[in-house]
């Protein structure tokens, strides 16, 4: 028999001292009114035929009960104590119910009025991205942790039906987490019209577009916040090359759901279902600032990523309060709003600029080119006159070494040919001279070579 998400938190330990949600049993039509009007039917005849007099007494006598325990549950979460966790699926259905009654979409941004048993009946094209991803969505909680268990099947049930109804996004990693969430708290159909309020009514399917229009403002706005409110831990990150899109863009996607325990994702849920999609900034602005001296400490791109996705969501629970109690403290409306004009104007400014260049630019970049041919030209003609230079200079050069090698040569042979012709000479004196005469030659002829000075004075005896 198949056991509720709550009962299996209880038995596996989980509450201890974290703020785990607990999910209550699904109620019935006759336990919940309120499904009436989330279930979308607006006819009022049907609804007159429906209601009878005792039962819109009833309803009213709901309202007004549930009314008193959205005050009580405002007065609570400002005294940081939260949502009840048995209520918790109940009071997000109301404050979803009034929020619908104040703020009704516009027809052409009305989800397709099918309901979740017909589109269960149909096939989605996602279905391959939804089974891959339902090991991945909370993987060691016990309600989703068994493969193709009734966690896993309400999730792909859910996410199946969601890929129908809105047939731009389909399906997002990041939505698998947020129906994770919703699934703890209620039943699937009750968890469906949550989970359409969250993406249709509060805006958040604009983030999970094809084209991430949406998540590149968000994370432009969160950056412009860093820079305003946190300038040093903003250009500690930029000098580490790190942008929001690195650390916060899961954040966003899965409302904190994939990172951070359960306890404070479902905290953050209650502000969301009360205040809409700026609790998510406000949420990421301040885990920031709470971490902004360790996070300074960290002087490499690997340490300051690693913080922020391991250490950063690790909190106790004084540190969840204090994040809640600033959250609740925070305004940043106004900010958000300049923020994402300033984006669009910056992007129509690139964008303008981009068409005035794109008649010129060809013209321009040959320009451009033919300037640096023409350079490079005059420069390796320079080049080539200094090397013709320098080749003829060389070869100058050459010839004359050549030219007095040859002189060099000839006149070593024309000084051998004397020298023989001096020996033979000599040899042929030493044969017709006496051997006194001899001696007295040899002896004059060192006394020449020894004293040259001498020579002349024997040259001028008469």
């Amino acid at each position: 028999m198949n056991k509720s998400p709550s009962a299996m938190q209880q038995q596996d330990g989980l509450d201890r001292n974290e703020l785990l949600p607990l999910s209550p049993l699904s109620p019935t039509m006759e336990e919940e009114p309120l499904v009436i009007f989330l279930s979308g039917e607006d006819d009022p005849e049907k609804i007159e035929e429906r209601k009878k007099s005792k039962e819109l007494r009833s309803l009213w006598r709901k309202a007004i009960h549930q009314q008193i325990l959205l005050l009580r549950m405002e007065k609570e979460n400002q005294k940081l104590e939260g949502v009840p966790k048995s209520r918790r699926g109940e009071i997000w259905q109301f404050l979803a119910l009034q929020y619908r009654l104040r703020h009704r979409l516009p027809n052409k941004q009305q989800p397709p009025d099918v309901s979740y048993k017909e589109l269960l009946k149909q096939l989605t094209a996602q279905q391959h991205a939804i089974l891959v991803d339902l090991g991945r969505t909370f993987p060691t909680h016990p309600y989703f942790s068994v493969q193709l268990g009734p966690g896993q099947l309400s999730l792909f049930n859910l996410l199946k039906a969601y890929s129908l109804l809105d047939k731009e996004v389909g399906y997002c990693q990041g939505i698998s987490f947020v129906a994770g969430v919703l699934l703890l708290h209620m039943s699937e159909e009750q968890a469906f019209e949550m989970l359409k309020f969250l993406m249709y009514d509060l805006g958040f399917r604009k983030q999970y577009r094809p084209d991430m229009m949406s998540l590149q403002i968000q994370m432009y706005q969160l950056s412009r916040l860093l820079h305003d409110y946190h300038r040093d831990l903003y250009n500690h990150l930029e000098e580490n090359e790190i942008s929001p899109s690195l650390y916060a863009a899961p954040w966003f996607l899965t409302l904190f759901a994939s990172q951070f325990s359960l306890g404070f994702v479902a905290r953050v849920f209650d502000i969301i279902f009360l205040q809409g999609t700026e609790v998510i900034f406000k949420v990421a602005l301040s885990l920031l600032s709470s971490q902004e001296t360790l996070i300074m400490e960290c002087e490499s791109f690997e340490n300051i990523v690693e913080f922020l996705k391991s250490t950063l969501p690790d909190m106790n629970t004084s540190e969840m309060e204090k994040i809640i109690t600033q959250v609740f403290e925070m305004d940043i409306s106004k900010q958000l709003h300049a923020y994402e004009v300033e984006y669009h104007v910056l992007q129509d400014e690139l964008q303008e600029s981009s068409y005035a260049c794109e008649d010129s630019e060809p013209l321009e970049k040959l320009e451009r080119a033919n300037s640096q041919l023409k350079r490079q030209n005059m420069d390796l003609l320079e080049k080539l006159q200094v090397a013709h230079a320098k080749i003829q200079a060389l070869e100058s050069n050459l010839e004359n070494i050549l030219t007095r090698e040859t002189k060099m040569k000839s006149l070593i042979r024309t000084l051998e040919q004397e020298k023989m012709a001096y020996q033979k000479t000599v040899e042929q004196i030493r044969k017709l001279l006496p051997a006194d005469a001899l001696a007295n030659c040899e002896l004059l002829l060192r006394d020449l070579s020894c004293n040259p000075n001498n020579k002349a004075k024997i040259g001028s005896k008469p």
